[in-house]
C-alpha cells in the first residue's frame, strides 16, 4: 500500500516497521539454521522445488523493497549535505 497524499500515521508506521523487523530477524535465523545444517547440494537435491521457489520470490521481493528504501535514504542524505 502506498500512501499517496493522505496523512501518514507515524506511530502505526513505526510499530509496523518494528514488527516487520522482528519477523525478518526470525526468518533470517530460520534460514541460518538451514544454511548451517545442510549443504547447498543437499538443499537443491532434497528440498521441494515449490518451497524453494517461493522462498526465493519472497527474498527477491524483500531485496527490491529495501533497495528502494536504501536509494531514497541516500538521496535524502545527499540533499541534506547540500
Amino acid at each position: 500500500m502506498q500512501s499517496g497524499s493522505k496523512p501518514v500515521d507515524v506511530t502505526r508506521l513505526q510499530a509496523d516497521l518494528a514488527a516487520a523487523g522482528v519477523e525478518l530477524l526470525s526468518a533470517q535465523c530460520a534460514t541460518d539454521r538451514v544454511r548451517l545444517q545442510y549443504s547447498l547440494q543437499d538443499i537443491v537435491t532434497h528440498a521441494e522445488h515449490s518451497t524453494l521457489a517461493q522462498a526465493m520470490v519472497s527474498a527477491e521481493a524483500l531485496c527490491r523493497f529495501f533497495s528502494q528504501i536504501q536509494a531514497q535514504l541516500k538521496l535524502k542524505q545527499d540533499a541534506q549535505r547540500r
